[in-house]
């Protein structure tokens, strides 16, 4: 465990300490794109944070090869995992800067992902069955060119999904970590069931992708100091997917018994872990496709512009969206140890989505309210400079004081001044 938590913590240190050298940089070759309409931010705010997140991914697996434990595990393990992640991170990183930087087709960043996604496969990160119930025919093994198809789409899949709902200042950072937490801690209780310890290659991963996004949150939280951009918000994607597909074991009669669903939990993990962001991605596709649009066409329909809409502050929709992220994520996870009815999971969800549907409801204001007051329920400064507060004019024209010295006269005797316009009485 202690290794874990080193791990995390030399992963998030780095990151968080590039930050401002990447700040720096994407200033200065002008990767500070100009405010869009469908933007929540207000003024021009530098991309490119996900290279400090590469910096601090690539740090933590080399230190993560040289522990004791950790580092035997990971050179024993099928695929080269640490190798794997740099080159296939190195790409998809790379893809993004280019991406945020100059613009880039969406069919070139595209074939980046794919390109990406094949170079874990190329290295035997893949998966190898499909889990399934024995009433279901059993789980199904892949063959080579199965598996490679099958695992480049779920790479595929999750780092696009990440990148659409990386829309508000620290969501996508936040939502990958809680992610990564609840992929963690499945992994320890799978390989403790399996063989009694608590090392293994998917745990690994993960706490070394939550280091990074703990590292980035701080400058990236709202109000945001830089973004991920596509740069940090695919290679997050990227390695999510990696600790997924690694959480998978090899032999499905090995968590026979574990649970009343033991068979079903591989698929149930991953699909709660990425709950949020596959909704979004979901709905965003069927929505685009419907008005005629491409898939990949922006607009500003995501589940979190919907929350800004109903009046939640840019704050709160974030944590709601942690919380959601955090539900489903966690519950299912704790479902998985204490054995339950396969019946017992869409009760559960049902119940949740219930709980979070009025968390979502906006907040009663009535009289008294925050608003009636004349206050803002946001708890932090805005995102841009307030506008300037010009001074009265007709037409363009800025009106001069009156001659008759009346301006003057009512502000020493403490009344307010209203300036007189030419014309009117």
């Amino acid at each position: 465990m202690r290794e874990y938590l080193f791990m995390a913590l030399i992963a998030a240190a780095v990151t968080y300490l590039l930050v401002p050298l990447v700040r720096r940089f994407a200033i200065r070759i002008g990767a500070v794109p100009e405010v869009r309409d469908r933007d929540v931010h207000t003024t021009p705010t530098p991309r490119l944070g996900g290279l400090a997140m590469y910096g601090g991914l690539v740090v933590g697996l080399l230190v993560a090869g040289e522990l004791t434990n950790t580092g035997k595990v990971l050179h024993d393990a099928e695929g080269s995992p640490v190798m794997a992640l740099i080159i296939a991170g190195g790409l998809i990183t790379v893809t993004g800067f280019l991406d945020d930087w100059w613009g880039m087709d969406a069919f070139i960043k595209l074939a980046g992902q794919i390109a990406a996604a094949g170079v874990l496969v190329s290295f035997g990160l893949r998966l190898t069955y499909i889990p399934l119930p024995k009433d279901w025919g059993g789980s199904t093994s892949l063959d080579s060119t199965l598996s490679t198809t099958i695992t480049i789409m779920v790479v595929v899949v999750a780092i696009n999904a990440v990148n659409f709902v990386d829309g508000l200042d620290g969501l996508a950072a936040g939502i990958v970590c809680i992610a990564a937490m609840a992929t963690w801690a499945y992994s320890i209780f799978l390989k403790q069931s399996i063989s009694g310890d608590r090392i293994a290659t998917t745990a690994a991963i993960a706490a070394i992708l939550i280091g990074c996004c703990l590292g980035f949150l701080p400058h990236n939280f709202h109000p945001a100091k830089i973004f991920m951009g596509d740069t940090g918000a695919m290679l997050i994607g990227l390695v999510l997917a990696s600790s997924i597909i690694t959480v998978t074991p090899v032999d499905p009669s090995v968590i026979e018994g574990m649970n009343r669903v033991p068979v079903l939990l591989p698929l149930l993990v991953p699909a709660a872990v990425l709950v949020l962001p596959l909704i979004d991605l979901i709905t965003a596709v069927v929505r685009r496709t419907s008005h005629g649009m491409s898939p990949f066409a922006p607009d500003r329909g995501h589940l979190h512009h919907r929350l800004l809409d109903i009046g939640h502050s840019h704050r709160r929709t974030v944590l709601i969206m942690y919380a959601w992220t955090f539900l489903f994520a966690f519950g299912i996870v704790a479902l998985s140890t204490i054995g339950v009815p396969i019946l017992l999971f869409p009760v559960v969800i049902l119940l949740a989505l219930g709980v979070l549907v009025l968390m979502a409801a906006p907040r009663w204001r009535g009289r008294g309210g925050l608003h009636s007051r004349g206050k803002s329920d946001d708890d932090g400064p805005p995102t841009g400079p307030m506008p300037p507060i010009l001074p009265q004019t007709e037409i363009g024209r800025q009106v001069p004081p009156p001659a008759d010295g009346s301006q003057e006269r009512a502000s020493a005797a403490g009344k307010p001044v209203i300036p007189a316009v030419p014309g009117r009485s």
